[in-house]
């Protein structure tokens, strides 16, 4: 893998570069499949774009599945773009953000004094949506109680406001992503089967970079002149040891974690040369004397690193899940699929 100059004028330029330096004429990307923000020519998200191609000209309910940090906003966004509500409102909404008791009215919205503070009538998303696309993000997140709502508009598109008696109609078109596995869910009655068979009727499995590494040279290329002009260094070369260390690590965080090591890279960039050095990335890349460790391996090494960097703090905004590019509740999870005890670190 030869050092790449930051001389790009485009994505698609971007993807031809790449085909060149792996020799492969099929790798160049054909107008048809270029996706504007996505970046990627890999087989596992060219099949992801091929299925966007298909279900955008319909109005199916389309569910986005993949980790945190892998793109799922992009990919929703992609879905909108494509279709033929493209000119009308794209409304996000996601269930892990806002709390439980404003969820309703956040989702369907509320009149005047349903309760305490609702001093004006306040639309939702759906109403907003109206024609529109509506992406949930973390449908998985929906209590129990809103989740046979969130169905019943799913049906009949309609619905009634907190505090409301009139019966509103909309034409919405729902785009729900998840980084949960619902099917076990719908087992542990913790997520109503009847809305996952409305919400999976197009499921769209989102790859994680590390099923992608191809991708990675062209996300650091994109990042790099993306961020060398937002902070205005003069960054134009990124070294083939840096370039192939980057796409050797695993990427816990995906996408998102692989953004903010190149940000933080071109903040220290000297001489206009791309040297990203952060030790909570780079260690996990040596090789063990027995040949090569797993991929559960280096994520347990390096999950147990950065838990003791951070004295064995998960949450906050300097703990190890933030760290990580990660949920707090999804490193939890990530620790006890590894046998990762707490005290461990």
């Amino acid at each position: 893998m030869n050092s790449i100059a930051l001389d790009y004028c485009s994505d698609t330029d971007a993807r031809e570069w790449l085909a060149e330096e792996q020799g492969d004429r099929e790798a160049r990307c054909h107008p048809e499949h270029v996706f504007e923000e996505i970046i990627g020519a890999s087989a596992a998200l060219t099949a992801v774009l091929r299925q966007v191609e298909l279900v955008a000209p319909t109005d199916a309910t389309v569910l986005i599945q993949g980790e945190t940090g892998t793109g799922k906003e992009l990919i929703a966004r992609a879905v909108h773009q494509r279709s033929a509500r493209r000119h009308h409102p794209f409304i996000k909404v996601n269930g892990a953000a806002i709390p439980s008791g404003l969820l309703e009215s956040e989702l369907f919205g509320h009149e005047r004094g349903a309760f305490t503070g609702a001093i004006a009538r306040h639309l939702g998303r759906f109403e907003l949506a109206h024609q529109g696309t509506l992406f949930f993000d973390e449908v998985g997140d929906l209590p129990l109680d809103l989740q046979s709502k969130l169905l019943r508009v799913l049906q009949e598109q309609e619905f009634e406001r907190v505090g409301g008696t009139r019966t509103i109609g909309v034409d919405v078109r729902l785009v729900a992503a998840t980084h949960r596995d619902l099917a076990p869910m719908v087992v542990e009655g913790t997520f109503r089967s009847d809305l996952y068979y409305r919400l999976n009727v197009f499921p769209i499995r989102l790859p994680p970079l590390r099923e992608r590494p191809e991708d990675i040279p062209l996300l650091v290329r994109h990042f790099a002149q993306q961020h060398a002009q937002r902070l205005h260094k003069p960054v134009h070369t990124i070294p083939a040891e840096a370039l192939e260390a980057l796409t050797r690590y695993p990427w816990p965080g995906n996408v998102r974690e692989l953004q903010n090591v190149i940000e933080r890279a071109v903040i220290l960039a000297r001489d206009g040369v791309l040297r990203p050095v952060l030790p909570t990335w780079q260690q996990p890349l040596q090789r063990s004397p027995a040949g090569g460790s797993t991929l559960a391996d280096v994520q347990r090494d390096h999950i147990v690193r950065v838990l003791r960097d951070t004295s064995g703090v998960i949450g906050g905004q300097h703990g190890a899940a933030a760290r990580l590019g990660l949920k707090r509740t999804t490193l939890l999870s990530r620790m006890e699929r590894l046998g990762i005890a707490r005290q461990a670190q």
